[in-house]
């Protein structure tokens, strides 16, 4: 594998640092040279890249990830595609995610037993493109819960993208079923959510089950993620030592508390996007501001948007992501968030990209090699068309994503233009 030498670039560490000019040298998957000014860098030998002043940057990280989604309006339309058809699309996806800058992600919930593992593996084989990938097990909830989509008249669990348990003994014996598939996190459905018929304040697993659910996860080692919007599953999460706190829209001063004490072991990936789109966006599919309101996804938004600023001011993580892959938000557009993180909770455009970047290192268990631009860390770069901090929104053209490199090797490559034009590709 060439060396490949960044010049003429901006670059945004990921550090917090305030970007500057330099080169960067890519040596094999890794790091190897991070410079200012030109011409420091050796080149012989190298492919030299001269950006023509573009910004380089980590590659983004989204936290919470749904391949299986299939860009359709409701949750029985997840279930219901064929298996066969299901993991082609997954592998459709991953390449998408990749494509639009996102070279890693956070399986938060798979829609058929092992399509997590099965797209994790492959990725990581080099069958298909994908980002570096951490793989989930399906939703584990309860009879009645979000998840459960089995009709009265057809009670059988395969009807549901969820899987369906009752009590401590049912729930062991789901997760070590998960476990011994290869996922890399158990998730757990503590609350509701509107749209499958049970409020997002509802919280209805017992504390035997999710007691029994940990118990089984630690003994491998493994990490556990909730769908938690109620306050008291956020509760439950840090009480039982659940890292991966999805949603958290419902809070209180105790709740809030009990997530500062302990926030070097938790992170929130809120789903801003989905509050946002289905309460606004989604009248196309039959879901009009009018009928979001009803259902109260409205005041969802409006109570998440003050819990999620609260905690960013106590220091708690949180970072960017969550429930793309339906109709009205779909898989590839998850840049937008970091707009919304500026936009409804006080981010400033440094902490939203720190946030989907070196966050993104250590939501993925390795923040010393990922997340920055710094010697020694992986490859995992992006090139894009303007200034981030400037204006975060260019992060949601695909075409101002000039190049993205995992592994020391390009997915997209530069293009290759002429000498006259804006940047160019030669060989030293």
């Amino acid at each position: 594998m060439a060396d490949t030498l960044f010049t003429n670039v901006r670059i945004f560490d990921g550090t917090g640092a305030l970007p500057y000019a330099g080169e960067v040298l890519v040596r094999g998957n890794r790091i190897r040279g991070v410079a200012k000014g030109a011409r420091t860098l050796p080149v012989t030998g190298a492919t030299v890249i001269d950006a023509g002043g573009a910004t380089l940057m980590p590659g983004l990280t989204e936290s919470h990830t749904h391949f299986a989604w299939n860009d359709q309006p409701s949750l029985g339309a997840i279930q219901k595609m064929p298996v066969e058809e299901h993991i082609l699309w997954c592998a459709h996806v991953a390449e998408r995610y990749l494509s639009r800058g996102f070279t890693s992600c956070v399986g938060a919930a798979t829609a058929k037993a092992r399509l997590d593992v099965v797209i994790r593996n492959a990725i990581e084989s080099g069958q298909i493109p994908g980002p570096r990938y951490l793989a989930a097990s399906q939703e584990i909830t309860v009879p009645g819960g979000l998840g459960d989509e089995s009709p009265p008249h057809l009670p059988y669990p395969e009807f549901s993208f969820g899987a369906v348990v009752s009590g401590a003994d049912e729930m062991r014996k789901c997760v070590r079923m998960f476990l011994k598939y290869g996922v890399d996190t158990i998730k757990l459905n503590l609350s509701g959510e509107y749209i499958a018929g049970l409020p997002a304040e509802a919280t209805p697993m017992t504390e035997a089950e999710i007691a029994t659910a940990v118990e089984e996860v630690r003994k491998r080692g493994k990490r556990l993620a909730a769908h938690a919007r109620s306050c008291e599953s956020v509760k439950q999460c840090v009480r039982h030592g659940i890292e991966l706190v999805y949603h958290a829209s419902f809070t209180d001063e105790e709740a809030l508390d009990m997530l500062e004490e302990n926030k070097e072991k938790h992170f929130v990936a809120p789903g801003i996007a989905w509050l946002i789109n289905t309460s606004y966006h989604a009248s196309q599919w039959g879901i009009t501001p009018e009928v979001a309101k009803n259902m109260g996804y409205h005041r969802e938004l409006e109570v998440a948007i003050e819990s999620l600023k609260k905690m960013h001011k106590r220091g708690i993580r949180i970072l960017p992501g969550g429930d793309y892959g339906f109709a009205w938000i779909e898989h590839g557009t998850n840049a937008k968030d970091l707009e919304y993180f500026v936009k409804y909770l006080g981010f400033t455009p440094m902490e939203a990209l720190l946030a989907a970047t070196k966050l993104g290192g250590e939501i993925m268990m390795r923040p010393d090699e990922l997340g920055q631009v710094r010697d020694g860390f992986l490859a995992d770069l992006l090139l894009v068309d303007g200034d981030p901090l400037a204006n975060i929104a260019v992060l949601q053209e695909p075409a101002r994503i000039l190049a993205v490199m995992k592994d020391g090797v390009f997915h997209k490559e530069p293009e290759v233009l002429s000498a006259r034009s804006r940047w160019s590709l030669s060989a030293a």
